[in-house]
């Protein structure tokens, strides 16, 4: 896992083999980012809330970018103890990782952040249902900006909050508002 932007950048961090979690491509990661810089100054006191963190690759990219705090939500136990271990290593308090359940968390969260960023297990029933508990308990603040990444077989342009889609391979990425 490399992180390709910001105070932290060409950092490279080993993730076990044995994970199951899948790290966001540097391909897809790099030109999601490239897109968000022109809705999101990273610098200017931004609260982001990483779903399904998996090994933290989206959460470090933002704390490296300047965000202020990142809240990083991974039920598994390796996986949100290697994001302990890479957020340690590089001596950083912006970042709080929770284990914990996304849907509990999502449902009993009383933040709101500017960025919230999901990339769940494209398989996962609940899924479709995740714009909605975003939305229904006001977790983004205004002008704020939710990216769900999905499969192929998932289509939210009908979603109310619905943005945009980007597609870089077989990345999927829906921008809502």
């Amino acid at each position: 896992m490399r992180v390709i932007s910001g105070i932290y950048k060409r950092r490279r961090f080993d993730v076990p083999r044995t994970f199951k979690a899948r790290p966001t491509t540097d391909f897809a990661k790099e030109n999601l980012f490239n897109v968000l810089s022109n809705y999101i100054d990273f610098e200017e006191g931004i609260h982001a809330l990483d779903l399904f963190a998996g090994t933290g690759s989206i959460s470090i990219e933002l704390v490296s970018r300047g965000c202020d705090q990142v809240v990083s939500v991974e039920k598994d136990r390796d996986h949100h103890a290697f994001i302990c271990k890479v957020m340690q290593e590089v001596k950083t308090d912006k970042c709080l990782p929770i284990r914990g359940d996304v849907f509990k968390f999502l449902r009993d969260s009383r933040s709101r952040f500017d960025f919230i960023f999901a990339d769940p297990p494209y398989e996962l029933k609940e899924l479709e249902s995740i714009p909605d508990l975003i939305f229904a308990n006001n977790l983004l603040k205004e002008e704020g900006l939710f990216v769900l990444e999905h499969g192929k077989q998932n289509s939210f342009e009908q979603h109310p909050h619905f943005v945009e889609r980007r597609v870089y391979g077989s990345v999927n990425f829906s921008f809502f508002r």
